[in-house]
């Protein structure tokens, strides 16, 4: 055991665990809500400022742009000039091809390419988020509202539930930001994501056989099983141009990705190759006249900037229903995104981005996109590190390529009338496959074996059943994690480590010794009425097998529970403790003690009875103290003086 006996006199045990004075209840309550919603303290620069000052301060709290655009110098825009053309050149070929894969006229993704990053530059904290339409909100929105309404039958009606989908979505976002409710989004963990984003790729590249074949018709279902059947079902109708040049162009994009990727100065090389793609397919296109050979092209776009779109939002039933469903989902998805990308670059540059701030930016410019013929945008990875790649510095480089995009609708769109729909099909190939990190989930397997199945569940479900159904299978999964955690928590046995006063768990440290009539056991987590029914059981089991082990030997006598990891208790945790209390007392004449219980635990032991039971002589600040008062006990005191003892400790 050590030599506690002889550092702990019987006679003192003066480290005794205070009641903390108590708190008005509305202070307390302001206090909780303050440590909930707003741990970053987001008003702390607003004190002491008087109120021109916190109007200025409020101002660039919501619109960072009037904070670095004063000091913003020549030199920078530079930098964000060169990162705003490379990231445009990205941007226009995955715009198009992004939007034809949400079943939207392939203009829309330009729309979306324009106003939105114009929003974000004003209100975004991030330097290096580059906004765009992505792959896996375009997918969800084609597969979800697709499912109601026709994009070929009723393309008017569906082109209004998209722009209403994106309002739902932004107006969420926001939401979640100006409530300060963005852990909401952490449910989402790191492999939820990375089992999901995986499946929604496989399915996306699945998807892009029909124009990788040429198809006229393929099917409306994103799981594989009916993706195959499709494809296998129309073998004459497969068109032998269309796959060659398809082929063609996704080896030129794996191609220049590898040579990136080798030589990380040429990043450029792979950001300008969709655009070359799309150059190069519709010159030969125009040149062959490959359109009157089954090889399908994009057709006429229509020229000028984003016409108004708020007349075109539906809030009437039956249809207002899916639209708020499509842009909840989508916009969880678009907005984990966003925030995973915005945090992964800042951490690089050593700088801090808002996560609430980021979801209002977000979330604007999602709800004024929908006003003006966008769908649904975010920080896409694959355009962000090209972004940061190429040296951005601000936001500005959002506006660069705004403006490049501006320049396209104005005068270039005719340029794309030839454009092979096997081109963009190749290029959201070569975009998802990046996006398959299996890398990851090696990793996943090797370190925590729950996180791996998480992340199977997430890839099965999206790729056997559905985009929305393998959501929420990952969703689900990771919730039921959170819960066993907490209704589940850990209780482990405690040791003394030889020649010291440590005392740690028996399972991890070999050489920790046992004390002789006393159970050391500490609980990992909060006690309330979801564990605490596991926890007596568990407690009781313990107890049961020390006695069983310690037969011949020194009797059980001394029941010490370490709650230095209990952060919280609720009446249900306090009747535990009480239900234990009467059990041992009842069964095994056993004492409790407990050790370095939390000030919020003292506060409801003391509001209850619990703490005259226990005595409050038997709540010690250390588990030495602990194991000290118990060792007087048992080497000093005899039976028959027990309670004289007590009232020495």
């Amino acid at each position: 055991m050590g030599n506690a006996d002889g550092v702990f006199p019987g006679t003192e045990f003066a480290r005794r665990v205070p009641v903390p004075p108590p708190r008005p209840f509305l202070d307390t309550f302001r206090a909780n809500l303050k440590e909930t919603f707003f741990p970053d303290d987001p008003l702390r620069q607003f004190r002491n400022e008087r109120g021109p000052r916190r109007v200025i301060l409020g101002l660039k709290y919501f619109l960072p742009i009037l904070e670095w655009a004063p000091s913003y110098s020549f030199g920078l825009f530079k930098s964000d000039l060169i990162a705003g053309i490379t990231i445009a050149s990205l941007a226009i070929p995955q715009g198009i091809s992004y939007a034809k894969l949400a079943n939207l006229p392939p203009i829309l993704g330009l729309y979306s390419s324009f106003v939105p990053p114009l929003v974000y530059a004003m209100m975004g904290s991030s330097r290096d988020l580059a906004v765009g339409t992505v792959a896996v909100a375009s997918l969800l929105i084609g597969s979800m509202l697709g499912n109601e309404v026709s994009p070929t039958k009723d393309p008017a009606l569906y082109l209004h539930l998209a722009f209403t989908a994106t309002f739902f979505a932004g107006l969420f976002q926001a939401a979640l930001g100006l409530l300060r409710l963005g852990f909401i989004v952490d449910f989402l963990s790191h492999a939820t994501i990375v089992g999901f984003m995986g499946g929604a790729a496989t399915v996306v590249c699945l998807q892009q056989l029909k124009g990788m074949l040429g198809l006229q018709h393929f099917t409306t279902a994103t799981d594989l099983v009916s993706v195959v059947k499709s494809v296998f079902s129309q073998v004459h109708q497969w068109r032998w141009e269309s796959a060659v040049l398809g082929c063609c162009f996704l080896f030129f994009l794996l191609l220049t990705r590898f040579f990136s990727k080798r030589r990380p100065k040429f990043f450029w090389v792979s950001a300008a190759a969709p655009l070359t793609s799309v150059i190069l397919g519709s010159v030969l296109v125009y040149l062959t006249h490959a359109e009157n050979h089954g090889v399908q092209v994009i057709g006429y776009l229509k020229k000028g900037l984003n016409p108004p779109s708020a007349t075109s939002l539906t809030f009437m039933p039956p249809y207002i229903m899916v639209a708020l469903k499509t842009g909840i989902v989508t916009g969880v998805i678009a907005l984990a995104e966003g925030i995973a990308v915005g945090r992964s670059f800042a951490m690089f540059k050593n700088y801090h981005i808002d996560g609430n701030k980021e979801m209002i930016a977000i979330g604007t410019m999602n709800m004024v996109g929908s006003l003006t013929s966008c769908y649904l945008t975010t920080g896409p990875f694959s355009r962000s590190a090209v972004n940061y790649n190429a040296g951005c510095k601000t936001a500005m480089s959002n506006v660069v390529m705004a403006i490049a995009v501006m320049i396209t609708l104005l005068f270039l769109t005719p340029l794309f009338h030839y454009t092979p729909l096997v081109v963009l099909s190749a290029i959201i190939i070569a975009a998802m496959l990046g996006l398959i990190d299996y890398e990851a989930a090696i990793h996943l397997w090797h370190v925590d074996k729950v996180d791996f199945c998480v992340c199977l569940g997430a890839y099965l479900g999206v790729v056997f059943v559905s985009v929305e159904i393998g959501l929420v299978i990952a969703v689900f999964i990771s919730i039921l994690r959170v819960l066993l955690f907490v209704a589940r928590p850990r209780t482990t046995v405690l040791g003394n480590i030889p020649n010291s006063m440590a005392y740690r768990r028996v399972d991890q440290y070999p050489v920790a010794q046992s004390v002789p009539g006393v159970l050391i056991l500490r609980i990992d987590g909060p006690i309330y009425f979801a564990n605490a029914s596991y926890l007596r059981e568990r407690i009781s089991r313990w107890i049961e097998e020390e006695n069983e082990s310690s037969k011949g030997e020194t009797s059980l006598q001394y029941l010490i529970l370490d709650m230095g990891a209990v952060g919280s208790i609720d009446t249900s945790g306090i009747s535990l403790l009480e239900e234990v209390k009467k059990i041992i007392d009842r069964s095994c004449s056993i004492k409790l003690v407990l050790a370095n219980p939390g000030s919020e635990v003292m506060k409801k032991l003391s509001s209850s009875k619990i703490l005259e039971a226990i005595g409050h002589e038997w709540i010690f600040l250390t588990v030495a103290d602990a194991v000290a008062a118990c060792n007087f006990m048992l080497h000093t005191c005899k039976p028959s003086d027990t309670t004289s003892c007590e009232n020495v400790v």
